[in-house]
């Protein structure tokens, strides 16, 4: 195969790669893939480059890289000994893939981490209770914390809140015990 027809058939592989992978068609299968752009590759060939086509893409896709980190990721790809290595037209393919695709598969990783319903908005404000429900006046601060909540293309939903300087504290602490409870994961790997 040609370098240029090389380059081209890695381009698809990625692209259709990306396609299930990163966007969600389900039409596009390994098998489908094998017979339109490697029909002479044997299955086990085929797994082999699909699955290390894969496995780069996750790994640049993770971390974001860069043209900076991606060249010196490449670059050390290509020196690799062995099954594991990438020849330079992969990585070649590679490079220009990323650079066209790295917005967009930025925001569906972005998309597909999202929690729904989301957070759309927080508005807080303390104020002082004038009077408490049994007629008695009371000059306790308060927290009144409106949340904005929704999902994607729907209208918003409202919950308000409110803390006393008890459920104040007790919210602060809990996420600093959430805090310390990643920086630990974060810290290990």
């Amino acid at each position: 195969m040609a370098d240029a027809d090389s380059q081209r058939c890695v381009s698809a592989l990625l692209n259709g790669i990306t396609q299930r992978l990163y966007y969600g068609n389900t039409e596009i299968t390994e098998e489908f893939l094998k017979n339109e752009l490697y029909a002479e590759m044997t299955e086990d060939e085929f797994r082999a480059l699909h699955d290390k086509m894969r496995s780069l893409l996750k790994s640049i896709a993770s971390a974001d890289m860069d043209q900076a980190q991606l060249e010196a990721f490449l670059t050390a790809q290509t020196r690799k000994q062995g099954g594991g290595a990438v020849s330079p037209e992969q990585a070649a393919a590679l490079a220009r893939f990323w650079k066209t695709h790295r917005s967009r598969v930025r925001e569906s990783l972005l998309a597909q981490s999202r929690w729904e319903p989301a957070l759309r908005g927080l508005k807080w404000r303390v104020d002082l209770h004038t009077s408490a429900s049994r007629g008695q006046v009371s000059s306790s601060p308060v927290a009144l914390v409106e949340l904005e909540l929704g999902r994607t293309g729907e209208s918003s939903e409202f919950v308000c809140v409110e803390f006393d300087e008890q459920k104040v504290n007790l919210v602060l602490k809990k996420m600093a015990e959430l805090q310390e409870s990643i920086d630990s994961i974060v810290h290990r790997s």
